[in-house]
């Protein structure tokens, strides 16, 4: 066959890819995820106004700079700072961490679901303490104090976005 070669094991031949596809890695997922959330967003904007969605701008906003931007800067964190890579499994941890729990959030949101709001910043808790752990040992520390100071406020963001969807729903 054109492109494979033949390679001979006990008597069996098997055909071998010369360039094997490798699997996505974390960054570039996550990236591309990040991205795809900030476009979300946009649209969302886009068609708040028409169709009078009423928590339509707040989901924007949150998509854009929470759920959008902060993913692309935790994809590419090590690469920002000069801080060597967290294991590929703590990769693909913070991104199913990050994803879930805004999904936690913006649901509990729409739906005035004050213990899923909850639970849906316990879970960015998690993912906010995995993000500060691959700040660990940077080549450009200025960057990562101004990372860390970013995760923070995301943090306190989380708290107060809490505390809003409890007073809203439960007065």
């Amino acid at each position: 066959m054109i492109g494979h070669s033949a390679a001979v094991d006990g008597g069996v031949t098997r055909h071998v890819d010369p360039m094997p596809i490798a699997p996505p890695a974390p960054r570039q997922v996550g990236f591309a995820a990040g991205v795809a959330l900030i476009v979300l967003g946009g649209l969302i904007a886009a068609v708040t106004g028409p169709l009078h969605l009423e928590r339509g701008s707040w989901l924007a906003a949150y998509l854009v700079l929470v759920a959008g931007v902060a993913q692309c800067v935790m994809s590419t964190q090590n690469r920002l700072i000069g801080a060597p890579l967290t294991s590929r499994r703590r990769r693909w941890m913070l991104l199913l961490l990050w994803n879930g729990g805004n999904a936690l959030i913006i649901t509990a949101s729409l739906a005035s679901t004050v213990w899923v709001s909850a639970v849906g910043g316990l879970v960015l808790f998690a993912a906010l303490a995995l993000a500060v752990d691959g700040t660990r040992h940077p080549r450009r520390r200025g960057a990562a104090v101004l990372l860390r100071i970013l995760y923070a406020a995301l943090a306190v963001r989380v708290v107060i976005g809490v505390a809003l969807t409890g007073r809203r729903v439960l007065g």
